[in-house]
């Protein structure tokens, strides 16, 4: 039997939560790949951990492309937040969104000035977003490095409301997520 909380905050459907936890995979896989790789200077291959993270980052560009359509084909189950939650988590969510999409495509511009093939699952290559030696290819690749931390603040904050809402609240945005 389904509880009176449940029926009120519907959990998201199969779709949503399976590219939800696919992008946190990719996710944290790209910043764990971007901590430990080398630093990327003028005469560096796209080799070992720099060509993972290329190639994780295509995926996660493919993946927030799926998830992206999906969103806006798709209504999010009804919660039962306050107007002023609701709002917050609107915005919140909006800006998450638009780093996942912003940061990898600066990495690309990157790559793509430094005359680097993306490939999406190492066998698709990805058209290049700036010519190579372009200037605003490689500054794309320094705003790229300062947005990711920003996109890591985004997540800290979303991680830490989630588990606001769980242990201190008490209701079911959690769970609304989990597989």
């Amino acid at each position: 039997m389904v509880d009176l909380q449940e029926r009120l905050d519907p959990a998201y459907d199969g779709v949503a939560r399976f590219l939800h936890w696919i992008v946190v995979f990719l996710i944290a896989a790209q910043f764990v790949i971007g901590w430990i790789m080398p630093d990327v200077h003028r005469d560096t291959k796209p080799v070992g951990l720099i060509a993972w993270h290329l190639g994780v980052g295509a995926a996660l560009i493919a993946a927030m492309a799926v998830r992206i359509v999906w969103r806006f084909t798709h209504r999010p189950p009804p919660g039962t937040l306050s107007p002023a939650m609701s709002m917050i988590s609107r915005i919140t969510h909006f800006l998450l969104y638009a780093a996942l999409v912003v940061v990898p495509l600066l990495g690309w511009a990157n790559a793509s000035s430094r005359g680097w093939a993306v490939r999406l699952l190492g066998v698709l290559n990805l058209p290049p977003l700036a010519p190579a030696g372009s200037t605003a290819g490689h500054t794309a690749g320094d705003i790229h490095g300062v947005l990711a931390w920003v996109l890591f603040a985004l997540i800290v904050m979303h991680v830490a409301a989630a588990l606001f809402h769980r242990f201190v609240l008490k209701d079911r945005v959690l769970q609304r997520m989990m597989p």
